[in-house]
């Protein structure tokens, strides 16, 4: 997969991630990039690392769903670290 398809896997799998969280998450569409490419990251390395698995095809179930199931981690968790900063 391309520099480009990936940027692109990131926005979408963090703009999901987004509208699956409920509640209300700040940042715009650069956080969201972000945090999408970020939770892509997140989500391939452990899918590799815990189920073996390939993500070279940008169209595979396989590779979304990680994308995605890593940008809903590292949103929760920036949901966390900005949480308490503004509670401060």
């Amino acid at each position: 997969m391309g520099f480009l398809g990936f940027l692109l896997l990131g926005l979408i799998a963090g703009a999901l991630a987004k509208l699956i969280l409920p509640g209300k998450q700040g940042g715009g569409w650069l956080i969201t990039l972000l945090l999408g490419v970020v939770g892509a990251l997140l989500g391939g390395w452990l899918g590799g690392l815990i189920f073996n698995a390939p993500l070279q095809d940008f169209f595979s179930l396989q590779t979304w769903l990680l994308a995605i199931g890593g940008s809903i981690l590292v949103l929760l968790i920036y949901g966390l670290i900005v949480g308490r900063k503004s509670k401060a």
